[in-house]
C-alpha cells in the first residue's frame, strides 16, 4: 500500500504539480477546485503518518512560500473546507508540535495562516437568511446577492461526480439556477471551522457553522429525517436537476452523508453535547425509517414512502460511522452486504440497485472512493476479525489490477468492464490510500501517528487528522463548574434566546435501542418559559439544564413555528417493500439468512451499545 501511494504522489509531483490533480493515463496535471496544489495539500498528513519527515518538510514549506488565496476564483465551499482547509490544519497540528515527532524546524503556523486566510474568504458564503451557506463563493468578491438567484451556483452534492460550471466534469457540483445547497455541503463544515476557531481564539468560525447545522435540523420533518437539498434563502427543501432524486427523499448516500457523520463526530471532538443530541435524534430515525436490513433505502422525509431501492456507494462510510458510535452489529451485517457488490464488480459502483440486483443505467464508474475502505478499517479495529483483511487485500488487489495506470491511479468508468478513465480525485491519496494503510498496520502491530501518537485523532470526511488536544477539545473544560472562568472571555459573543418546554416531553418512537436512547427534550406547540444563552459560552459560565442545552426549534420551511404537536414519530406510515438478499460471497461464513432479520426484530432486540464503544472512550 506505500507502494501504491508512493506511485500516485510521485506521479502527481513528477507531471502535474503544482496543479490540482493528475491525469494518470495522459501524465498531466489539470485544476479542478482552485489552482492551487490540491493534490499536495491533501496529502500532507498521509506523508506524515507514512513517517517521511523530508517529503512532508519540504511540502509544507513550499505551501508556506508559494500558497495564496487573494485570487479571482469561485470555489466549492464545501470541497475547499474539507480538501484545503481540513488540510491545511491538519498539517499546522503536526508540524508545530514536537509531540507529532514530526515537527517542522524553521515552521512558524504559516499553514495557520493561510488557513485563516482561506475561512474568511469563505464566511460571506453563510450570510444567508437561513444561516445555511451558499454552494460556491469567490475568493476575492465573496457573494453578490443580487446575482445569487439569477445566476448558477455551484451545489455540493457530496462525494458525487456532477458537473461543474467552474473546473471540468470531474468536479463534485453542477448547475442550478436557483441558491440551493445540499445537505451534506452546509452540514459538514463544523470540525474545520470549529478547529481553526479553537486554534485562534476566534468564534466567528466556529458560530456560523454550527448556525447552518442548527439550519439544517430545524428544517427537518416531523419524524427527523432532513432532504438532500435545500433553497438557502427560503429554507425549502428542494429538488436537484437530477431527476432520478426526487423532491424531500432521504438517505443516508448523496447529498447527505456526512451531516450525519459531522455530527458525531464534532462532538466526539470537541464535547458539545448539542451535536451528540442532534446525532442521537437523526441516528435513531435513519435507522427507523431508512435500515432495510442490511441496506439503506431513500424514502420520502415526510412519510417515510419508499422511493428508491439503491445502494450508493457513498453509504459505504456508514458501517465505519456506526462503529464510532458503538453501534457494530448493524454495521458488521451492512458492511457484509456493501462488500458483497465490490466482490461482484471488482469495485463499487455510484450505484447498484436492490431491486434488480444489478448496476444502476448512468452509475456504473467507481472514481476511486475510499468508503468501503474507512467502514473495513474501522470494523477491524474494533473487532480484529480477520475477515476484514481479506476485504482490504481484495480491494488492494482489485485497485492494482483494474486501476493502476502509467502515473498513478484511474477511474474506473464502467466497473463491468473496468473502463479507465483519465483522471485521479486528490482523495485518492488522502484517504484511500491512508485507510488500507492504517487497516495493515494495525494488523501488523501499529506503529504509526494515529494508533501510537500523543493524541486521539478523529478523521474529517476528506480524512484528514484533527487531534484531540487540550487546546481544540478542553476549551469548554472548566466551564462546566457552574460559575467558572471561561478562556474565551474577552471575546465579544452575541446572544440567541432559546424557547424552551420542560414539562412537555415525549418519548422518540424511532427505535434506536442504545444505551443512549433519547427522548424529544422540548415541544414543538407550547412553550412555557424562556431562557437566554449565550450563544458561545463567555464570562461567567452558568449551570444550564439539559433542556436548555439542546433544545433545538423545530421550523417550517418557511421559518416559522408550526401552531400543531406533529404526531409521533413511530406513528409516521412506514411503507414496507419487497425483501432484498445480500449478494452470496464465499469469502464470508454468512448465508443470506444469517445477515438478515425483519425490522420487528430489530425493534424487539433491544441491542445496546458496546461497553467498550469509541464513544465511551
Amino acid at each position: 500500500v506505500r507502494g501504491m501511494f508512493y506511485h500516485a504522489f510521485d506521479g502527481y509531483m513528477d507531471h502535474a504539480f503544482p496543479h490540482d490533480e493528475l491525469r494518470p493515463l495522459s501524465c498531466e496535471g489539470e485544476d479542478t477546485l482552485g489552482g492551487y496544489a490540491l493534490t499536495l495539500i491533501d496529502s500532507l498528513d498521509t506523508l506524515a503518518l507514512l513517517g517521511d519527515r523530508e517529503r512532508f518538510t519540504s511540502s509544507v514549506e513550499w505551501i508556506s512560500k508559494n500558497l495564496r488565496f487573494d485570487i479571482n476564483k469561485t470555489v466549492s465551499v464545501f470541497e475547499t473546507t474539507i480538501r484545503i482547509l481540513g488540510g491545511l490544519l491538519s498539517a499546522h497540528l503536526i508540524a508545530s508540535d514536537y509531540a507529532t515527532g514530526m515537527r517542522v524546524p524553521a515552521y512558524d503556523d504559516e499553514l495557520l495562516n493561510l488557513a485563516e486566510d482561506l475561512a474568511r474568504r469563505l464566511l460571506p458564503a453563510f450570510d444567508t437568511p437561513t444561516g445555511i451557506p451558499f454552494g460556491s463563493v469567490n475568493l476575492l468578491h465573496g457573494v453578490d446577492e443580487s446575482e445569487s438567484k439569477a445566476k448558477p451556483l455551484y451545489i455540493v452534492a457530496s462525494h458525487n461526480t456532477f458537473l461543474s460550471p467552474f473546473s471540468n466534469s470531474h468536479s463534485r457540483g453542477y448547475m442550478c439556477s436557483t441558491p440551493i445547497t445540499s445537505t451534506a455541503g452546509g452540514g459538514t463544515l463544523t470540525l474545520e471551522f470549529g478547529v481553526l476557531s479553537r486554534l485562534t481564539n476566534d468564534p466567528i468560525f466556529e458560530q456560523v457553522t454550527k448556525n447552518a447545522v442548527r439550519g439544517i435540523w430545524a428544517r427537518r420533518s416531523r419524524i427527523n429525517l432532513v432532504g438532500a437539498h435545500v433553497d438557502v434563502f427560503t429554507g425549502e427543501w428542494t429538488q436537484k436537476t437530477d431527476v432520478s432524486v426526487g423532491l424531500q427523499d432521504a438517505g443516508i448516500g448523496t447529498s447527505i452523508d456526512s451531516f450525519y457523520e459531522y455530527l458525531l463526530k464534532a462532538y466526539l471532538l470537541f464535547g458539545d453535547d448539542e451535536y451528540l443530541f442532534i446525532f442521537q435524534e437523526a441516528y435513531g430515525a435513519a435507522m427507523h425509517y431508512l435500515f432495510n436490513d442490511p441496506w439503506y433505502v431513500e424514502v420520502n422525509m415526510n412519510s417515510a414512502a419508499l422511493v428508491w431501492p439503491l445502494f450508493n456507494s457513498l453509504q459505504a462510510f456508514w458501517p465505519g460511522l456506526q462503529v464510532l458510535a458503538g453501534d457494530i452489529d448493524p454495521a458488521i451485517r451492512t458492511h457484509t452486504a456493501f462488500f458483497s457488490v465490490w466482490k461482484r464488480y471488482g469495485f463499487t459502483p455510484e450505484g447498484f440497485n436492490l431491486a434488480t440486483l444489478s448496476v444502476q443505467h448512468g452509475q456504473k464508474s467507481y472514481p476511486l472512493r475510499p468508503e468501503l475502505m474507512e467502514s473495513t478499517y474501522w470494523l477491524y479495529k474494533a473487532t480484529g476479525d480477520p475477515r476484514y483483511l481479506d476485504a482490504g487485500r481484495d480491494m488492494v488487489a482489485s485497485l492494482q489490477y483494474g486501476a493502476r495506470c502509467a502515473c498513478g491511479y484511474c477511474h474506473i468508468s464502467d466497473v463491468e468492464f473496468h473502463k479507465q478513465e483519465d483522471h485521479m480525485e486528490s482523495f485518492f491519496l488522502a484517504e484511500t490510500v491512508k485507510y488500507l494503510w492504517l487497516l495493515f498496520d494495525l494488523a501488523a502491530g501499529p506503529d504509526n501517528l494515529v494508533e501510537n501518537g500523543p493524541y486521539k485523532y478523529i478523521f474529517s470526511t476528506e480524512g484528514h487528522l484533527l487531534p484531540a488536544t487540550p487546546q481544540i477539545s478542553l476549551v469548554r473544560e472548566h466551564c462546566s463548574y457552574v460559575g467558572a472562568y471561561c478562556r474565551s472571555s474577552n471575546l465579544t459573543r452575541e446572544s440567541y434566546t432559546l424557547d424552551i418546554s420542560k414539562d412537555d416531553q415525549e418519548t422518540n418512537g424511532s427505535g434506536f435501542h442504545t444505551s443512549l436512547a433519547t427522548t424529544r427534550i422540548f415541544s414543538r406547540s407550547s412553550f412555557q418559559k424562556s431562557t437566554s444563552v449565550s450563544g458561545l459560552i463567555k464570562g461567567l459560565c452558568p449551570g444550564l439544564t439539559h433542556e436548555q442545552k439542546y433544545g433545538i426549534p423545530y421550523m417550517t420551511s418557511t421559518g416559522t413555528m408550526p401552531e400543531n404537536e406533529p404526531p409521533n414519530q413511530g406513528a409516521a406510515t412506514r411503507v414496507e417493500s419487497h425483501s432484498v438478499v445480500m449478494l452470496p460471497d464465499s469469502a464470508f461464513k454468512h448465508s443470506p439468512t444469517d445477515v438478515q432479520k425483519t425490522g420487528d426484530d430489530d425493534q424487539e432486540s433491544g441491542q445496546e451499545w458496546s461497553e467498550g464503544s469509541l464513544l465511551k472512550e
